[in-house]
């Protein structure tokens, strides 16, 4: 009988779509990036070992070091790319409905967006969770994110950002600040409510509405 797909399955599915012909892998190396990603979250690169990465995988540890020098050469030149390609266009095509829609306040535009990466963490959490860990200490893993993802998405909040300035509907501070005062409140939620403490009894909505609060008028009575 067929065992139902994990989310991991359709990570690789996505991946083999994404990649270019030249760039196809095989069975074992699409195995061991699935091992290395599920790992790698759960327990931290640090923490993990090529050992249990060619076990998860079904592999020979060989086999391993036959496509990848090092665990480190699996991290950036492997699970990076494979991040970055996977989630880059995920961001842009899931924020794109956020970010092209005019909505009437900063408020309602916050709020679509908490809501729009709620979904998003949920369905990539342990990638994030990899990204989150590991972007202090990698330099490469960094330099991939920020020219993959981050550059992309801070050039459409700009403009964003700028056109509620002109409305006069928040305050004239310099976009990049509103977008990292905005940002870092968004995912200080994030990350507390789905990786530090997700077994917490949350009332999700009231969360919501206390951030975007927060976001709007600070800690002013």
């Amino acid at each position: 009988m067929d065992q139902p797909k994990s989310e991991l399955d359709g990570w690789v599915e996505e991946l083999l779509k994404i990649n270019d012909e030249n760039e196809k892998m095989t069975e074992k190396q699409i195995k061991i990036i699935s091992a290395a990603i599920e790992i790698f979250s759960e327990k931290g690169y640090a923490a993990s070992s090529t050992s249990e990465i060619a076990q998860k995988a079904g592999v020979a540890e060989g086999t391993i070091f036959r496509h990848y020098k090092t665990k480190k050469d699996l991290l950036i030149s492997v699970v990076a790319p494979t991040m970055s390609k996977l989630i880059a266009p995920f961001v842009l095509k899931g924020f794109g409905d956020v970010m092209n829609t005019h909505y009437a306040s900063f408020e309602d535009f916050t709020r679509a967006m908490i809501m729009n990466r709620i979904d998003f963490v949920k369905k990539n959490l342990p990638v994030i969770k990899i990204l989150l860990q590991e972007i202090p200490f990698q330099p490469e893993l960094k330099e991939q994110f920020l020219k993959n993802v981050g550059s992309k998405v801070l050039e459409r909040l700009m403009v964003i950002v700028e056109r509620y300035q002109k409305e006069g509907v928040i305050v004239d501070l310099p976009p990049q600040t509103v977008i990292r005062l905005t940002g870092s409140a968004i995912l200080g939620f994030l990350a507390v409510r789905y990786i530090m403490l997700p077994e917490h009894s949350w009332d999700d909505e009231q969360e919501i509405e206390h951030t975007i609060r927060f976001i709007m008028y600070g800690l002013s009575s």
